[in-house]
């Protein structure tokens, strides 16, 4: 758990820190859809968290931390990972709009059954590009050729992971009709 809460705080700038609430579970308060797309794919690698996500409105004033959030995103978002704990992927979203939450949850699964195939050495090639260089510079820092390189990001869905983190985020912001203004 303690694990999961230093790699969550690494990702993402929360409005609210994600803090352990019961047992196993944690909680956040994101804003940026790109933000929640990031920390869905972080969590889904692990393989053994289920993720709710609820979009909506939450109750001001925001209290000092997560657990003390009222709304309904937070309604939404515990509905959501109930859910979860049954569904073929391990990460659904729950909103007031129905119809972009599916849509987003559907995006998140396909994203979550490409990650769920990828293997250790095709999380090493997304790894090394996460700086953003070259596929040849981060082929050099693993010791392989730049063909090499491209044949794991090809075989691990690199580019696939990183068009379904937008659509994700652009489904996700249509669950909320605060961002839909923005």
């Amino acid at each position: 758990m303690p694990e999961l809460l230093v790699t969550l705080a690494g990702i993402a700038d929360p409005v609210r820190p994600f803090e352990r609430t019961a047992g196993d579970e944690v909680q956040g308060l994101v804003e940026d859809p790109r933000q929640v797309a990031d920390l869905v794919v972080h969590a889904l690698r692990e393989r053994r968290w289920w993720i709710g996500i609820g979009a909506g409105v939450v109750e001001g004033p925001l209290p000092d931390t997560t657990r003390a959030g009222r709304g309904p995103a937070y309604v939404y978002a515990r509905e959501a990972v109930e859910r979860a704990k049954s569904e073929p992927q391990p990460v659904c979203v729950r909103a007031e709009d129905t119809g972009p939450a599916e849509d987003a949850e559907t995006a998140l699964w396909l994203l979550a059954g490409l990650l769920s195939r990828r293997t250790g050495a095709g999380w090493e090639a997304v790894d090394a590009m996460a700086d953003g260089g070259t596929q040849r510079s981060a082929a050099a820092g693993l010791g392989i050729t730049a063909q090499a390189m491209s044949s794991r990001l090809a075989v691990a869905g690199w580019t696939e992971e990183r068009r379904g983190r937008t659509l994700a985020a652009h489904l996700l912001a249509a669950c909320d009709p605060e961002q839909k203004n923005h």
